[in-house]
């Protein structure tokens, strides 16, 4: 690639002593198609597609720490044997032929667990669905009609925890490349983060201190565990969008705890606390968020939201906004996204061999798309 075309999109990075080819990533994105926590060929299949997409890293959805961390029945987990043995399994033929790193987001759902799939409604579990009881800060339901859920004992905070840490330590086994907490969304360790969910009077709630109290234990028994050489990151709603919530202002402080405690990234997300925020969904929407954190806290961030556009990510990374941007539904509308960013932007990218044929370069139909959109 020479000098006049070098894309900053497609400039390679490292963290954690690991090089990544480029700064293209594949956001968690939640299938509910597991059985019981277990990965199935829904898995293989989807994440096989998603590991040739062009991006330098594979997140696979959020996956849970245990059973009742699930946010559907559907929800992946890794919390025992049957559910390591099956994601081995799936992870030996997407590694094999994908070029794709791999990366886990470790979960639990919190307050909105124990729902419907999104297609069955997305409600909390009937009676008859079989639900089951659901942890928080405090005893606040997420919406109206939802399950009241059980406020955290002392015996809860030592539970949770230990299953965060034995999850990584699964994850360390099938030698994922890094791995990201879930602290955004309204799940579990954002219910404990926002005033909104965590209504709590003793040492776990109350000002920023006491709600960061709990997560930032969590962080540090995973980061005890997790190797040095291997990303782990924190995914953060950097705003609840409601008034009286979480903020930027105490994202970038928590940002900059995490990083004196090791933490190599922060993912940029927002909003999922409650129904009703007010979110202004335009293209990057969220990128304000993560180049406001990346910017104070001087670490490496992930921009997420409506990225869309090629030359929208590149500029991103080119303005010094994000280090990465993560693309979820755009790579889901378009499997190849990254191979077509590679052609606007003058990137090269790693074909698999099977479809080398059809780099620029070796088929002819390139040109006549090109003309084909001129034309247009």
């Amino acid at each position: 690639m020479s000098s006049q075309t070098a894309s900053k999109l497609f400039s390679p990075i490292d963290l954690a002593g690991r090089t990544f080819a480029n700064r293209i990533v594949v956001s968690p994105m939640c299938q509910y198609s597991a059985e019981n926590g277990i990965a199935t060929d829904w898995h293989l299949m989807h994440l096989g597609m998603l590991a040739n997409s062009g991006a330098s890293l594979l997140i696979l959805e959020a996956t849970a720490v245990e059973a009742a961390g699930r946010i559907t029945p559907g929800d992946l987990g890794l919390y025992n044997d049957e559910n390591e043995a099956a994601l081995a399994r799936v992870l030996t033929s997407v590694r094999r032929y994908g070029n794709a790193q791999l990366g886990i987001q470790i979960a639990h759902a919190g307050r909105k667990a124990s729902s419907q799939r999104p297609w069955e409604g997305g409600r909390a579990l009937r009676p008859d669905q079989d639900p089951w009881t659901t942890y928080a800060p405090s005893a606040i339901p997420f919406a109206e009609d939802w399950h009241t859920p059980q406020a955290f004992a002392a015996r809860d905070f030592e539970r949770v925890r230990n299953a965060f840490v034995a999850t990584a330590q699964r994850a360390v086994r099938l030698g994922f490349d890094a791995a990201e907490l879930h602290g955004a969304h309204g799940y579990l360790l954002h219910a404990f983060l926002s005033p909104l969910s965590n209504q709590r009077t003793d040492g776990y709630g109350g000002g920023f201190e006491g709600r960061t109290r709990f997560p930032l234990e969590v962080f540090d028994a995973v980061r005890a565990v997790w190797p040095t050489d291997r990303p782990l990151g924190f995914r953060l709603s950097a705003s609840d969008w409601i008034e009286g919530g979480w903020t930027i202002e105490e994202s970038v402080a928590l940002a900059k705890i995490l990083k004196q405690r090791g933490c190599d990234f922060i993912d940029a997300s927002s909003g999922g606390i409650a129904l009703g925020a007010k979110i202004p969904l335009t293209p990057g929407y969220q990128v304000p968020f993560a180049a406001q954190i990346r910017r104070e806290a001087e670490i490496p961030v992930m921009a997420v939201g409506l990225i869309v556009d090629p030359k929208q990510a590149e500029r991103i990374v080119a303005e010094g906004e994000a280090d990465f941007v993560a693309l979820a539904r755009a790579l889901l509308d378009e499997p190849h996204w990254g191979w077509r960013a590679a052609r606007e932007l003058g990137g090269e990218i790693a074909y698999p061999p099977q479809y080398a044929r059809a780099a620029p370069e070796l088929w002819p139909g390139h040109k006549f798309q090109e003309e084909s959109s001129v034309m247009d």
